[in-house]
């Protein structure tokens, strides 16, 4: 007997504030400004939102040098290291700095701790930019831990004067076993002032953990440089998903997942524009899954205003 074929589709998901307001910066800039408008490293990992802002005229460059001297450069999501800001100085480039809000938080919680002199242990992924950007705020006291494997490996001067910082994309619970294992080595771990890990990336894993134990399989849209996106894959298979894969775009799934499956939960990273999501709905509709409910873990209404720069040209133009 074939299962009931249904969908649950998890709330929140897709586009959190952070996201939102750096795509809407890249957008206005080109809108005020016209193309091109550099952008230094992609906005927001994405491959589709890259793909729309570059037939717009953003044009997409790794490092400042690749940026004509002079001209307009937006800063990712992810946040930069202040060498980057100097660096653009000295290339007379204006700066629009579409650093996430929550992220500059971790920034600026690791200039206070590196001037009080502690020694700040940041648990993230080596080589993300986001981990690139805070690192560079304080490398001299900054050492990185990838998860509780790391914790043996770090040297500080002084066990009564560490703190940890941490990634804002990275798996909850993950990060609680780090912090843990942490505290099993430096008995007087300080902790950050408040939760480094963002309400978005929590809230989408939360509904993730609600939802997975009923679903034969998950579907997480996100590309596969999105941290939270591929958190969620692995959310959803700790808490009891079948299975669980991440895709880009609909036509990736692969219609053998499917079989024998009655459930499919459906969510999307933090940098997701919802109708991605909604083009899988159709594609599993068409192939017997119309049924949608919806499941709702948390309700979000965080809104960040535009960089600053940005407000002040848009304002200047009549167009605030």
């Amino acid at each position: 007997m074939e299962p009931t074929r249904r969908v649950l589709l998890a709330a929140p998901r897709g586009y959190c504030a952070g996201v939102d307001r750096a795509v809407v910066t890249v957008e206005k800039a080109l809108e005020l400004y016209g193309a091109p408008v550099y952008v230094r490293k992609q906005i927001v990992h994405n491959v589709h939102v890259v793909r729309t802002l570059e037939s717009k005229g953003a044009v997409f460059v790794e490092e400042n040098e690749e940026v004509p001297e002079g001209a307009r450069v937006v800063f990712s999501a992810h946040g930069v290291a202040p060498v980057v800001h100097e660096q653009a100085a000295q290339r007379s480039l204006r700066t629009i700095d579409a650093t996430c809000p929550l992220v500059t938080k971790v920034h600026l919680e690791a200039r206070r701790f590196a001037a009080d002199d502690f020694d700040i242990v940041l648990i993230g992924h080596e080589g993300h930019e986001e981990v690139v950007g805070t690192t560079g705020q304080a490398p001299e006291h900054i050492h990185l831990v990838d998860g509780p494997g790391d914790v043996d490996a770090v040297r500080v001067r002084d066990p009564d004067k560490v703190v940890w910082l941490s990634q804002t994309t990275l798996s909850v619970d993950e990060t609680l076993q780090t912090v843990a294992a942490l505290r099993l080595r430096f008995p007087n771990l300080h902790a950050p002032p408040s939760d480094d890990i963002c309400y978005a990336t929590q809230n989408r894993q939360l509904a993730v953990k609600q939802m997975a134990a009923e679903c034969d399989l998950v579907i997480v849209v996100g590309s596969t440089n999105s941290s939270n996106s591929v958190r969620l894959v692995e959310v959803a298979l700790e808490a009891g998903a079948g299975q669980a894969h991440l895709v880009d775009f609909a036509h990736q799934v692969d219609e053998g997942w499917l079989e024998g499956v009655g459930t499919v939960g459906v969510t999307s990273g933090a940098s997701v524009p919802d109708d991605l999501v909604t083009d899988l709905l159709d594609w599993l509709a068409e192939r017997g899954y119309a049924d949608v409910s919806i499941l709702t873990a948390a309700e979000e209404k965080v809104v960040f205003s535009l960089p600053p720069e940005l407000r002040r040209d848009l304002k200047l133009a009549g167009r605030s």
